[in-house]
């Protein structure tokens, strides 16, 4: 009865674990199968859950092509881990099928269902190739009898390795963006590469994509391949005409399985991997690059794209002598980095100062999104009436094929009397900023001769207590700095601290130990001697509470000097606590296993200087 108990409760605590588990991670639903398989061979093809699915929810696809010989054949396992108090829970859910092509070609795993509370979730179609029953139907890797050597083994086969570089376009205007894509095609087990070599991209500006693209599967030239993005650039080409994308080379090492000369049958082998260096390069790309059409309009700076323009304008009245600021911002996509700041036209009374530029930009796939913000600051200098004129700017369309300008709207603007009672400044108009002619203000008469000037008392500045007490001033704060940095230092390194604090903290649980002693308890007094010693240890040397062992310990004493006879009192004294833990009836008695703990870490103070 007891037993039946306890195992209903044990499925309980893992149905609960597992849905506890299913509750914390994000749920994901894949499917693993070969990418290319021989005719007549069985295929193995499993979709992996990480949650427990809801009852009869599972929905297989048809596998057309294929009869299923097995399946399906269902498993589920689920885990509890506490690492340093953190409990970590995970479970997964897997269907298996078996599989045997009917004939060769391309054929398609469609996709799974599966639902999971109330989400339903489904698998990717997943492509396989099958080819004839023959030596090389393993997609590259050869299998050689036993009778040849490694250098008799036949090379991987042109077509297993492929390396291109593929272009978004291959026509465009002047400064339209080009995406490249250098993608490596695989059919064979990669073990890594041994260098790469990329293009220069002459006659382009080239950006850099940054991606984290994952493996994919796809087919090319009628046979399915892994695929891995290498680069991915974006190409703004700078000259008409034709240009030419250099190649790019990468050497790669695949992995060939070879049939054992000397095979053993009792472990089950009989095969040994090689390595088969390959060295890989693109075909050159050439890329026609159409100038853009004449006639562009004079506020046409080169700007390449889709854009968007907005106007942030100061108030229409000033008071004179103010400070203003008129702000563009253009957004949109395409070579963002090219746009230069519009033209602003201001009256010649305005004292116009260097434009800022600020900007937020994104490189993706599809171009370079973002804004550049100008900012036009400029002082109105006179009263009076004026009007800024419109900014236009102008960028050319790819997709249009035309020129767009965009403007904002003029602006009037009253410049009212300065605020500060200064005489209101006349000007000569006709003239540009730098004649501006201010008028009706006097020049002061300047004193000829010589000034009667005589020193009124001894200056502080320059004197011998000023300088005493700038020196104990500049002492004080690089004394103040030197330790404010030591003490920062000091706890941003923990392993020091910890090594420092390791006797303070050994020495409180002895006294623990001690009380624990004087009441008698001998099972609480083992287990603080117990916490101490290892305590001490663990932060001493730095050693994780999990990797303390006798052993460990003792490695560690012995490369810090310490004598033979030191490192074994300790596994004594370890020894001692443990039987005394475990067994009341043996062991020394409890002040001579204090004394010589306390022994044992004093000598080990003195030895270790750290």
């Amino acid at each position: 009865m007891k037993r039946t108990v306890y195992t209903w409760m044990l499925t309980l605590l893992t149905v609960f674990g597992a849905t506890v588990a299913s509750a914390d991670e994000k749920v994901s639903f894949e499917v693993k199968a070969p990418m290319v398989v021989a005719k007549g061979e069985a295929v193995r093809v499993e979709f992996s859950l990480n949650a427990s699915p809801d009852e009869g929810s599972f929905t297989a696809p048809s596998f057309e092509g294929f009869d299923v010989i097995a399946g399906p054949a269902f498993s589920q396992g689920s885990s509890i881990q506490i690492v340093n108090g953190q409990m970590t829970r995970s479970s997964n859910y897997t269907i298996t099928y078996v599989l045997l092509p009917q004939q060769e070609g391309n054929f398609t795993i469609g996709a799974a269902s599966v639902r999971v509370g109330k989400s339903q979730y489904k698998t990717k179609a997943l492509p396989i190739e099958v080819v004839e029953e023959t030596p090389e139907s393993s997609g590259g890797q050869q299998a050689v009898q036993g009778g040849q050597s490694a250098d008799d083994v036949q090379q991987v086969s042109k077509d297993d390795i492929l390396l291109r570089m593929i272009l978004s376009r291959t026509t465009a205007f002047k400064g339209e963006p080009i995406r490249a894509t250098l993608k490596l095609y695989y059919r064979v087990n990669l073990r890594g590469d041994n260098g790469s070599k990329f293009p220069s991209f002459n006659g382009f500006w080239a950006q850099e994509i940054e991606q984290d693209a994952q493996p994919q599967r796809e087919r090319y030239n009628g046979k399915v391949y892994e695929t891995q993005v290498i680069k991915e650039y974006l190409l703004y080409p700078q000259q008409s005409g034709e240009l030419t994308v250099e190649p790019a080379e990468l050497n790669v090492v695949a992995q060939v399985l070879v049939q054992s000369a000397n095979p053993d049958p009792f472990f089950g082998g009989g095969h040994e991997v090689y390595d088969v260096r390959r060295s890989l390069r693109t075909a050159p790309v050439k890329v026609t690059v159409r100038d853009l059409p004449a006639g562009a309009p004079a506020s046409f700076s080169g700007a390449v794209g889709k854009f968007t323009m907005a106007s942030d304008v100061p108030s229409t009245e000033l008071a004179a002598n103010s400070a203003a600021t008129y702000t563009i911002k253009i957004s949109g996509t395409g070579n963002l980095s090219f746009v230069q700041a519009p033209k602003l036209t201001l009256p010649s009374s305005f004292e116009q100062y260097n434009v800022k530029t600020t900007e937020s930009m994104k490189t993706t796939a599809a171009g370079t999104t973002g804004y550049r913000q100008f900012e036009y600051p400029f002082i109105a200098r006179a009263e009076g009436e004026y009007e800024i004129a419109q900014v236009e700017f102008t960028y050319f369309d790819p997709a249009k094929k035309q020129y767009i300008t965009l403007s904002t709207a003029r602006l009037p603007i009253n410049v009212t009397p300065d605020a500060g009672g200064g005489a209101a400044a006349q000007v000569v108009t006709g003239l540009s900023k730098e004649d501006v002619k201010l008028l009706g203000q006097d020049i002061r008469f300047i004193k000829l001769g010589r000034g009667n000037l005589h020193l009124q008392g001894r200056p502080f500045m320059g004197g011998t207590l000023y300088f005493v007490l700038l020196a104990a001033i500049v002492g004080l704060f690089a004394a103040a700095y030197v330790a404010l940095r030591k003490r920062i230092r000091d706890r941003q390194n923990a392993v020091l601290m910890r090594g420092k604090r390791a006797n303070k903290v050994a020495v409180q649980r002895f006294r623990a130990a001690a009380k624990f002693m004087q009441e008698e308890n001998r099972h609480a007094f083992y287990e603080e001697m117990l916490r101490a010693l290892w305590g001490y240890m663990s932060d001493k040397f730095n050693i994780p509470v999990a990797n303390l062992t006798k052993e460990n310990v003792r490695e560690e004493l012995n490369k810090r000097g310490v004598s033979q006879e030191l490192s074994q009192s300790f596994s004594e004294i370890i020894s001692q606590c443990d039987e005394a833990q475990y067994s009341p009836l043996a062991g020394a008695r409890m002040s001579d296993v204090y004394n010589a703990g306390v022994d044992f870490i004093s000598k080990l103070e003195s030895v270790i200087k750290k």
